[in-house]
């Protein structure tokens, strides 16, 4: 078939990190097509109206994890980003009535109310972390060492660097970051802290998205990965962009129209071509071919990419079955809530605006109620896959944001944990009867949040996997475990970034560092692919 177009680069997936490695590629005068699914482009990241007058962040929902060198280089805040952040990070309803508050001034009374052993210990815990992050952001940064057949100069250099970085940590930062690295969330703050609440808040970030029990192996890491970001220079801080997630990729779109790269949305990519064992371009849905000079860069899941894109034939035995085996899945449920009014705790009582309402609010007293949740919904026993006394957490963006719901009204993300990613009869037989549990959960912490409700969207595991890629609902493009992280992200072999087929790049959540809106992956893969074109300028 004639060849509709030919370009150097490109992308299949317009969400942020395609955006992102597409702005960094065009800088260095290459032609780029990003070629987007959907008819809007952002993936993950978007605002969407859900219901008459109410818009909100469809999936991802909050900011913090955005990569300042990308913010700077994007000139995403000359396009119109503002983030603003959060009066204090949780409030968390408890089961007696009463309440408990992290962050702020505040912090240190309240933690004492509960443990008052705590308030030292919380000082001292939040040092090691901040030791340990100093690492991590570096390494978040870095293409790892791509343990294959064998190690390049580049790799061997690259291997050398993160040694001596790790060498001149003292023994003590370097017994933390082993234990966040492979010690579960729930047994790491049990040895720092006694109160439950705080462990919950702590603790809370080990399950976002992660089907798993904080007490599982690991999950400490995925805890670490949610504290290396911040809001506009305030580190660990979380956030809201003005006009939601969507106004991230929107500004990143501008910057790349700026520079040339042509952004198609309804441009569903079917297969990616392999010609004399390397990557030639894609043919779209609708049966168009297009050609790549130099490169095809996917920004969607590793195992998407290799079993639905990329012709089996064209991969050896070994990395066919490896990506077969490797792990999605997620706890998640997510929805966007309409509201007529601000919810009444019980414990906090009114509908007037206080600063509760601003923070993530986490129905959730306990990381034993956690662990519960999640075994419920594994187990199956008591219904077909979803925990009987669900996690939610609650931000209600309009009070940070009065563009996303009209005057007196309000707009709340509810991000649920945990659900089985497969349930018995299927997600669309159950789904309406799960937002209905997410949203009596709520309510017995704030009496009113039923009748104040106008109108929700509802996304499934299934549902995120249709409408983003997200195979199994899995918001990190695959689970945060020690076989799927760094050298081994996705597999070893392709840590950087550099595909199974020669001429094929991996941008996405898929690659190191992960998941969470950061555009490092895209970051990273572009400066790999300019390495090897040998172009200027790249990524520092």
């Amino acid at each position: 078939m004639k060849a509709d177009a030919v370009h150097d680069v490109l992308i299949v997936g317009g969400g942020h990190n395609g955006l992102v490695c597409a702005a960094y590629l065009a800088a260095t005068g290459l032609d780029v097509r990003v070629l987007e699914r959907r008819g809007i482009v952002g993936g993950a990241a978007v605002t969407e109206a859900f219901h008459p007058g109410f818009r909100n962040s469809t999936c991802s929902y909050t900011v913090s994890l955005l990569d300042p060198g990308v913010i700077a280089d994007l000139r995403l805040a000359h396009h119109g980003l503002r983030v603003v952040e959060r009066p204090f990070a949780n409030f968390l309803p408890l089961p007696d009535g009463d309440a408990f508050r992290l962050g702020g001034a505040h912090t240190a009374a309240e933690v004492a109310r509960f443990a008052p052993r705590d308030v030292e210990r919380l000082q001292a815990y939040t040092a090691m972390l901040d030791r340990v992050v100093v690492v991590l952001r570096q390494l978040m940064r870095r293409t790892p060492p791509n343990l294959g057949e064998g190690l390049s100069v580049a790799d061997w250099l690259a291997s050398w660097e993160i040694a001596r970085q790790l060498r001149g940590l003292d023994l003590a930062t370097r017994r933390d970051l082993l234990a966040l690295f492979t010690k579960s969330a729930g047994d790491l703050l049990d040895s720092w802290f006694e109160g439950e609440p705080l462990k919950a808040a702590l603790g809370w970030d080990s399950i976002v998205g992660n089907f798993a029990s904080p007490y599982t192996p690991g999950s400490a890491y995925v805890l670490l990965h949610h504290v290396f970001g911040e809001v506009n220079g305030t580190p660990g801080a979380w956030g809201h962009a003005i006009g939601g997630m969507g106004a991230i990729t929107q500004a990143m779109a501008r910057e790349c129209e700026a520079r040339g790269v042509r952004i198609d949305v309804d441009a569903e990519v079917a297969e990616v071509q392999v010609a004399d064992g390397r990557a030639r371009g894609v043919t779209l849905a609708d049966g168009r071919v297009l050609h790549a000079r130099r490169a095809v860069v996917a920004n969607v899941n590793p195992k998407l990419l290799y079993q639905r894109l990329v012709p089996r034939s064209a991969l050896d035995a070994d990395t066919a079955q490896r990506i077969d085996a490797y792990r999605c899945g997620s706890g998640t449920f997510r929805m966007n809530v309409a509201l007529s009014e601000l919810p009444d705790f019980a414990c906090a009582p009114g509908t007037a605006l206080q600063p509760h309402h601003q923070s993530g609010i986490l129905i959730g007293p306990s990381l034993g109620y956690f662990e519960r949740a999640y075994f419920d919904a594994r187990s199956k026993a008591h219904n077909p896959g979803w925990a009987r006394e669900p996690v939610v957490e609650l931000v209600i963006s309009s009070t940070l944001d009065d563009s996303l719901a009209p005057a007196g009204q309000h707009v709340a993300s509810l991000f649920c944990q945990h659900v089985h990613p497969e349930v018995d009869g299927g997600w669309d037989a159950h789904r309406d009867t799960v937002a209905a549990l997410m949203i009596d959960t709520v309510d017995r912490a704030a009496p009113n949040f039923r009748r104040s409700v106008l109108g929700y969207g509802a996304l499934s595991p299934l549902d995120l996997e249709r409408t983003f890629g997200l195979v199994g609902g899995d918001i990190f493009h695959g689970a945060l475990g020690l076989d799927q992280l760094f050298s081994a992200r996705p597999l070893l072999g392709q840590a950087d970034y550099r595909g199974a087929i020669p001429g094929l790049y991996l941008c996405g959540a898929g690659t190191h560092p992960g998941g969470g809106v950061t555009g490092l992956p895209g970051r990273n893969a572009a400066r790999e692919l300019l390495r090897d074109l040998r172009r200027r300028p790249r990524p520092r």
